[in-house]
């Protein structure tokens, strides 16, 4: 594609944001940026690719220099990081990947990471039942063990979110555009959002 395309998505747990990614990276030809991000952090950074997983999205500080390993040859090896160490590496992976072409990063705060570029923010939700269902299928847990798991992690990214952005997750205002992916399906979800960005001049 000639134009650089930047899209953003933020999504509740279990509603699809990452099917409606990986559609819109197929449609788009666009590479789609999850986990991705962590392993390049990593790498980047010197630190244990297994810290930034069990820090991905969620808050906790870590302040014990045998859990570092390092990953390229270095003059040194961290003693300690906290959590705003580890959201700045991965905040600059993003902006690396962001200032060398087109991409779709999902979550991660991606959309306050790049606030200063042109970008598309979108955010895919659905009601909890929906989504309870869309976990149980996935996962073959009890509906009572997915709305359990679903709210745990809903607070984990919320709290993740707001802390680091001084935003407020979910919030229909801090998106381009907010769709129901229980009304729409993955599919149709993707559909408006390159509508959507093709009419704001965005993709």
């Amino acid at each position: 594609m000639e134009k650089k395309v930047l899209i953003n998505i933020g999504r509740q747990y279990g509603a699809g944001g990452k099917g409606v990614a990986e559609i819109l990276g197929e449609r788009l030809g666009i590479p789609v940026y999850d986990n991705e991000l962590l392993q390049k952090a990593a790498a980047e950074s010197g630190v244990s690719p297994a810290i930034f997983r069990k820090n991905d999205e969620r808050r906790r500080v870590w302040r014990f220099g045998s859990l570092f390993g390092l990953n390229r040859a270095s003059s040194y090896a961290p003693s300690g990081i906290d959590e705003t160490e580890l959201f700045k590496y991965q905040s600059q992976a993003i902006r690396d990947i962001a200032q060398q072409g087109s991409a779709i990063f999902l979550g991660r705060a991606s959309d306050y990471v790049l606030r200063d570029m042109e970008c598309l923010d979108v955010f895919i939700c659905a009601p909890l039942e929906a989504r309870v269902g869309r976990v149980v299928e996935r996962t073959g847990m009890s509906p009572e063990e997915a709305e359990k798991y679903i709210l745990k992690k809903e607070k984990a990214r919320r709290d993740y979110y707001n802390f680091f952005t001084f935003g407020d997750w979910g919030v229909a205002s801090n998106y381009d555009l907010c769709l129901d992916s229980s009304l729409l399906g993955l599919d149709g979800c993707a559909d408006l959002v390159i509508e959507f960005g093709r009419r704001c001049g965005l993709i």
